[in-house]
Order: structure tokens, then sequence, then C-alpha cells
């Protein structure tokens, strides 16, 4: 991985479908953004923070998530997540990730994601399988 310092930002944005509601993940028996969509879009946003340092054959997977989701988001509304970079160490990285629908902020808290070879990752999940 390239040099990367605290402070480096992404985002990634989402409307509010059918398919991301809690009624449909079963985390919820409403019809609002569910929590897990809620993470998804929280680790996209850090992974886009962090794309343009990794070398050919990296990539990040998510380790840790603590986040507070605070508001419900009905479905015609979009929602934007932001990751802010606050600390690297080796092959470590934690974000700060907020979140925010059309009218307020929806979610916060912290993310944690690692760097890793990505074909020794993929390798490392399929024995998995081939191992009874």
């Amino acid at each position: 991985m390239k040099e990367i310092a605290p402070g480096v930002v992404g985002e990634a944005e989402i409307e509010v479908t059918p398919d991301t509601l809690a009624s449909k993940w079963g985390s919820g028996a409403v019809g609002v953004f569910s929590t897990p969509a809620l993470v998804g879009l929280m680790e996209a946003a850090a992974l886009r923070a962090v794309e343009p340092y990794l070398e050919d054959g990296e990539t990040t997977v998510g380790a840790l998530v603590n986040i507070t989701h605070l508001a419900p988001t009905p479905p015609g509304l979009k929602v934007r997540a932001r990751a802010t970079l606050v600390e690297a160490c080796g092959r470590k990285m934690v974000f700060k990730v907020e979140a925010w629908d059309d009218r307020e902020k929806v979610g916060e808290g912290t993310h944690e994601r690692f760097v890793v070879d990505r074909e020794r990752f993929i390798s490392k999940a399929k024995k998995k399988v081939a191992t009874p």
C-alpha cells in the first residue's frame, strides 16, 4: 500500500429502495433503511477513501464496525455516508464514519479495515469449502 495519512475521505450514496429496508433484511419489521444497509454504505465509503492508495493485488476488508443508527429513513430518500481516515498503522486503518439522509444525520461511529492480498484472502476462504 502506498503511504497514506489521516484525513483521507471517501463517500458513498444510495437511494432507499425496497431492497434496503429493515423488513427486507430481516433486521426489523418496519419499512425504513436497515442498519445492515447503513453498515454496508459506510464500509463502501471507507473503501473509496483508500482505493487510490492500494497497490495491484491489494484490497481492504472490514474487521470491526461500531455504529449508532440515529434516525429512520423512509423509501425514496437518499442516504450519503462519509468515512474519514483517523488512523493508519501498518495494514490496519481506522475510520470515523457518518451518514445523512436528505433531512438529518442518521448514523455515526467507527470502522476498522485491513489491507490484504486479494488472491491470498480468497484462497483462504475457498479452503473452508474444500476442507471437510
